[in-house]
C-alpha cells in the first residue's frame, strides 16, 4: 500500500520525528567536527537516511544550518535569558545565569564545543547568525541592572557592565569545552588532568568564588577543592 503524501500544514508524527533526528544529528556533527567540515551527505549517512531525505525537510544546507540555530542553539540562549527581568538583585541575576549555563549543558552537552568553535571563533559559521539573534533587550536589562548595582555600592564600580556577561561565558563555556576535549584525549599530567576531571558542581563552585571574591581571600572559609587530591 502506497504511503500517502503528508498534507500541507502540521506534519505527520513520523515526519516530525525524522526531522528532529536530522537536526540532532547535524547539531552533534557541527559540534564535533565543525560546520564547514560537515556535508549534507555526512549528516544523511550518520542519520541512516539518503541525502534526498535531508533535502525533503530542508531545501538546502543553509536552511538546515538556520534550523539548527533556531531550534537547537537558540533553545540554549533562551533558557539562559528568559528568566532575566533586570529587576532582580544584580548578584542574583549574574549567578542565576551561571547556574543556567552549567545546567543547560547537562542536556545539551554539545553546546560548549559548538559555541567555542562556531560562535566565539573568527570564521565560525554560526557567528553571524547568532549575532542576528542576540536578545538585545535582555542584554540591555542586564547591563542596566549591573549599573544600578554599582551605583548602590553592591557591585564593584571598576567593572564594565557590558563585559560581565562575556566574562561569565568565558568562565563557563571555555572550561566545559576544554574538559570535553581533554577527557577524550590522552592521559594528561597534573594540573591539566584536573581540568579533564572537572565536574559541573566543581565548575559552579569555582566560577562563584571567582566572581564573588576574585583572587582575594574571602571572609568565609575557603570552599572545598574543585577536585579531591
Amino acid at each position: 500500500m502506497t504511503r500517502p503524501a503528508p498534507a500541507r500544514g502540521r506534519p505527520l508524527a513520523s515526519d516530525q520525528d525524522s526531522r528532529e533526528k536530522l537536526l540532532d544529528t547535524a547539531t552533534l556533527l557541527f559540534s564535533s567536527q565543525g560546520v564547514a567540515a560537515t556535508t549534507v551527505a555526512a549528516i544523511a549517512r550518520q542519520a541512516g537516511v539518503t541525502p534526498a531525505m535531508v533535502h525533503y525537510y530542508f531545501k538546502n544546507r543553509d536552511q538546515l544550518i538556520d534550523a539548527v540555530v533556531d531550534e537547537r542553539v537558540c533553545l540554549f540562549v533562551n533558557s539562559i535569558w528568559d528568566p532575566v527581568t533586570g529587576d532582580e538583585p544584580p548578584g542574583q541575576m549574574i549567578m542565576g545565569i551561571v547556574e543556567r549555563i552549567i545546567a543547560a549543558t547537562e542536556t545539551m552537552s554539545w553546546i560548549p564545543a559548538l559555541w567555542v568553535r562556531e560562535v566565539l571563533s573568527d570564521g565560525g559559521e554560526l557567528r553571524e547568525r547568532m549575532v542576528q539573534r542576540v536578545p538585545l533587550a535582555k542584554l540591555a536589562a542586564f547591563a542596566g541592572n549591573v549599573g544600578r548595582g554599582q551605583q548602590a555600592g553592591a557591585i564593584n564600580p571598576g567593572l564594565e557592565p557590558a563585559l560581565i556577561f562575556i566574562s561569565v561565558l568565558g568562565l563557563t563555556m571555555l572550561p566545559l569545552a576544554m574538559a570535553r576535549n581533554l577527557k577524550n584525549g590522552p592521559v594528561l599530567p597534573p594540573p591539566l588532568n584536573k581540568v579533564a576531571l572537572l565536574d559541573k558542581d566543581g565548575l559552579k563552585r569555582h566560577v562563584t568564588a571567582l566572581l564573588l571574591h576574585g583572587l582575594a581571600l574571602p571572609a568565609v572559609p575557603n570552599p572545598a577543592p574543585l577536585i579531591d587530591e
